[in-house]
C-alpha cells in the first residue's frame, strides 16, 4: 500500500499518546497491588465519578464506582488469588469516530490467578485460571472516563472442566500474543504506519459490510484482498481459532455467514490504530438472526445482539492476526439460553 502523509487529515497523531498510557498503566500496577479493601480508593483516584463500564454478561454496564467495586472488581479479587495482569498488546490512539478525536488505551492478554472460590457461579479449581481479555480506556483530563472490558468466560468455564458449547468449528487455546512480540507499544509510534493501518482496517470493514459472498471460492477471494494468506483469527470459545485464510472460511467465515439472516450492523463506540496494531469495539457491533443450529446449541428466530473487540496485527499490507471477543454469554441470553447455568 503506498501511502502519502496527509497532514490536515493526520494531524491528531501528532499528538504524543504518552501521558495517556501512563494513566492507565498507573491504574493497572495500582490495582493488581493493593488490598481488596483499598480498590474503592484506587478507583476513585483514576476513574471520573460519572464512569460509564461495559463488561460482557452477566456485568453489563456499570455507571457507578461503589457498584463497579461490588459487582465486579471484589468478587474477581476474591476468587482469582495473586491475579496478575499479562499484557501481550497495549497501544493508543485517537477514536476515528469522534469529533473531538478522544484517546482511548487499549490492553489485551489474560488475567491470571489462582482460582481458588467460584466466580459468577463457575467452580474453582485451586489452580492456575487464566481469563483472557480486551480493555479499552477512554482518558478525559487525566481520569479514566469510559471502559469496554470484555472477556471469554467460555474460556475459563472450559478451564474449569465445563462444557459450555457442544461444537466448535474451531479450536479453543489460550492464546498467544502476536508473533512477532512487539505488541507492547510503550513508546511512541511511526505516524505512516498508524496510517497504513487505519486505513487497511477500514478497507477490511467496507468488504465486510457488503456481505454478499456465501460460497468458498469467492469468500477467499474477498479475504485475499486485505488478509495474509497464513492469517491466523484467535477466535472466542464457542467458535474457536483457525491458521490460514482457507481453514479460516471453512471453520468460521463461511459457516457464520451462512447462519444468520436479517443482519444489522450497527457501528462501533471507538475505532482506532497506533503503529502495526488497530482495535474497535461496538454496543452492540450486530444484530443477527440465526436460521439453523449455532454452537451446537438449538436457536430461536429471534434477532440477537453480538458485542464485539477486534484487535488486529498489519505486516505489511495486509492484515495478519486477528483476537476477538464475542459476548456469547448475553447472545444466548437474548435466545432464551442462560449458559451459566448449563
Amino acid at each position: 500500500m503506498q501511502v502519502k502523509l496527509n497532514e490536515s487529515l493526520w494531524v491528531i497523531n501528532c499528538l504524543n499518546f504518552q501521558n495517556e498510557k501512563k494513566i492507565v498503566l498507573d491504574f493497572y500496577n495500582s490495582i493488581q497491588k493493593c488490598r481488596t479493601d483499598k480498590i474503592p480508593e484506587i478507583l476513585s483516584l483514576h476513574y471520573s465519578e460519572d464512569i460509564i463500564w461495559r463488561g460482557f454478561y452477566p456485568f453489563n454496564e456499570i455507571q457507578d464506582l461503589g457498584h463497579l467495586y461490588k459487582d465486579f472488581w471484589q468478587p474477581l479479587k476474591k476468587s482469582f488469588t495473586n491475579l496478575q495482569r499479562r499484557m501481550d498488546i497495549f497501544f493508543a490512539g485517537s477514536n476515528s469516530l469522534s469529533s473531538n478525536k478522544d484517546v482511548w488505551v487499549v490492553s489485551m492478554g489474560h488475567l491470571m490467578g489462582l482460582f481458588d472460590t467460584p466466580w459468577i457461579g463457575i467452580k474453582h479449581t485451586n489452580k492456575i485460571a487464566m481469563l483472557r481479555y480486551c480493555e479499552f480506556n477512554k482518558i478525559v483530563k487525566g481520569k479514566i472516563t469510559e471502559v469496554a472490558m470484555f472477556f471469554d468466560i467460555p474460556h475459563l468455564m472450559i478451564q474449569a472442566g465445563l462444557k459450555p458449547f457442544p461444537l466448535e468449528t474451531g479450536i479453543s487455546l489460550v492464546q498467544p500474543g502476536p508473533i512477532s512480540h512487539n505488541g507492547l507499544l510503550f513508546e511512541e509510534q511511526n505516524l505512516i504506519d498508524t496510517k497504513n493501518t487505519s486505513e487497511l482496517i477500514e478497507q477490511m470493514i467496507n468488504d465486510v459490510k457488503i456481505w454478499n459472498n456465501f460460497d468458498k471460492i469467492s469468500l477467499i477471494k474477498e479475504l485475499r484482498k486485505n488478509w495474509k494468506d497464513d492469517m491466523i483469527w484467535w477466535g472466542p470459545s464457542g467458535i474457536g481459532s483457525s491458521f490460514t485464510i482457507e481453514r479460516y472460511v471453512e471453520q468460521h467465515a463461511l459457516p457464520f455467514r451462512n447462519n444468520f439472516i436479517n443482519r444489522k450492523f450497527n457501528g462501533h463506540i471507538c475505532r482506532l490504530s497506533e503503529g502495526i496494531f488497530g482495535g474497535f469495539f461496538g454496543w452492540p457491533n450486530l444484530t443477527l438472526t440465526p436460521s439453523q443450529k449455532f454452537m451446537g446449541l438449538k436457536t430461536t428466530k429471534k434477532s440477537s445482539d453480538m458485542r464485539v473487540i477486534d484487535i488486529y496485527r498489519r505486516e505489511g499490507n495486509k492484515l495478519a492476526e486477528n483476537w476477538v471477543f464475542i459476548d456469547f454469554l448475553h447472545f444466548w441470553k437474548m435466545q432464551g439460553i442462560e449458559i451459566l447455568k448449563c
